[in-house]
């Protein structure tokens, strides 16, 4: 039997705190219009101070299951995208698992930053594959909020807290002729490029959780080369071209980046969704959170192609093709 992971429901959340571009630049030497043309990020949300990741992680979840009218018996997997756990251990993922009642499978985080929730698309889709679970909840949640320098306007404008998640569903294809579900997954990395966007702390270096530190212009610049040509590769893999993708997802880092990503393939921008705007870089949690807003929207068709790409830290880099 062929199995296939589909995509059953997405879920998202953002806290109910908003800080604008007006609120940083009362803190911070910036501006909204400074922000904007750089960015394109208008608002990014903030985390309560009780509010922690598996809090995040939870809502995301619980609507993601509603969406796919999924009861919690049925999951069996459990997987968390997220570069900012509750502790450094035990795996935020087994708080998740327990506050929503889940009692089947294995449940553990994955830290691939910002490519993190492809990463954990792409691990649970290898195990459903394999028979070794059923449904899976695919989480990214992150509360960057407590890991930036809030006087570093190279940094503090770019990152909000959010979460995002989807059920996914092992399904035979029953020799369909256009399948539903994950088609193909891709994951890389590099970590010559380890210091080029990075934490400067940890429990075995400082003891601190430390803050975000980026060069720029150089995490730009692959950032465009290497979710372009993940996309790339993946079709023609399929023997697909840009021509037969509907929609392309990529990560939610700034709107300059997602912009040059769609002109290498070739896209116009009518069929490349972009949240950025209202939540800032979520890191792992950006994919799902667009795709939430995407379906919102009612953007997604069934038996539409679509894309998803990112790169982080790491450097890491994951691209995934499914069919809705």
């Amino acid at each position: 039997m062929n199995m296939r992971s589909v995509i059953r429901g997405v879920g998202a959340y953002l806290p109910e705190k908003v800080v604008t571009n007006d609120d940083l630049s009362k803190t911070v030497d910036t501006s909204d219009e400074w922000i904007r043309q750089r960015t394109g990020i208008a608002r990014r949300h903030i985390a309560a101070p009780e509010e922690t990741t598996t809090d995040l992680a939870c809502a995301a979840a619980r609507r993601a299951m509603e969406h796919a009218g999924v009861a919690v018996e049925e999951i069996d997997l459990v997987i968390l995208a997220t570069t900012t756990p509750d502790n450094t251990f035990p795996a935020t993922a087994t708080r998740v698992q327990a506050r929503l009642g889940v009692r089947n499978g294995p449940a553990f985080d994955i830290q691939a930053v910002c490519s993190g929730f492809v990463y954990a698309l792409t691990q649970a889709d290898n195990m459903i594959r394999l028979g070794q679970a059923k449904c899976a909840l695919v989480i990214g949640a992150e509360i960057y909020s407590r890991i930036l320098d809030w006087e570093d306007r190279g940094t503090c404008v770019l990152f909000g807290d959010g979460a995002g998640a989807v059920v996914l569903r092992g399904e035979a294809s029953n020799g369909a002729e256009i399948p539903r579900g994950i088609l193909a997954t891709k994951l890389g990395a590099d970590g010559r490029y380890y210091d080029s966007l990075y934490v400067d702390g940890g429990p075995a270096t400082t003891g601190t959780a430390g803050f975000v530190r980026m060069q720029g212009k150089e995490v730009f610049k692959y950032a465009v080369e290497r979710m372009s040509s993940l996309v790339a590769d993946l079709l023609a893999q399929q023997g697909l071209t840009t021509e037969d993708l509907d929609w392309l997802v990529p990560h939610q880092a700034n709107v300059r980046i997602i912009n040059k990503v769609g002109e290498r393939l070739n896209l116009p921008s009518e069929r490349v969704v972009v949240s950025v705007e209202e939540h800032a870089n979520t890191s792992a949690a950006t994919i799902p959170l667009a795709m939430n807003h995407a379906v919102e929207r009612q953007l997604f068709k069934p038996g539409d192609l679509i894309g998803l790409t990112a790169m982080g830290g790491g450097f890491t880099w994951g691209a995934a093709l499914l069919r809705w």
